[in-house]
């Protein structure tokens, strides 16, 4: 009985270094003298100079925004409409991404 409980433990045990964990890594840059990291990033299917991204800059995570590189804007989940600056993480975006929109 005993042997039978070891081997379903090594059973187990193949088996959950077997499964595949997703990978993540998430891009970061210094940039204007800050450390910003894309944690996520989606482009819009219909606007492709839009992307929902959440940064990251000097370890301090933001939460998902829309940033607007034909306008050079980002959009906050309150709907204010911000203009880039040096810590917003949206240079580096829409830089990264080449995508400029124009």
């Amino acid at each position: 009985m005993n042997s039978i409980k070891s081997t379903i433990f090594v059973l187990l045990l193949i088996l959950w270094f077997l499964v595949s964990f997703p990978a993540f890594a998430s891009v970061c840059r210094n940039y204007n003298g800050h450390q910003i990291c894309i944690l996520s990033i989606n482009r819009s299917a219909k606007n492709y100079w839009e992307y929902r991204a959440s940064v990251s800059v000097d370890g301090i995570k933001t939460p998902i925004e829309v940033y607007n590189c034909r306008q050079r804007v980002k959009i906050q989940q309150n709907g204010t409409v911000l203009p880039f600056d040096q810590k917003s993480g949206g240079e580096m975006i829409c830089s990264f991404f080449n995508s400029s929109g124009h």
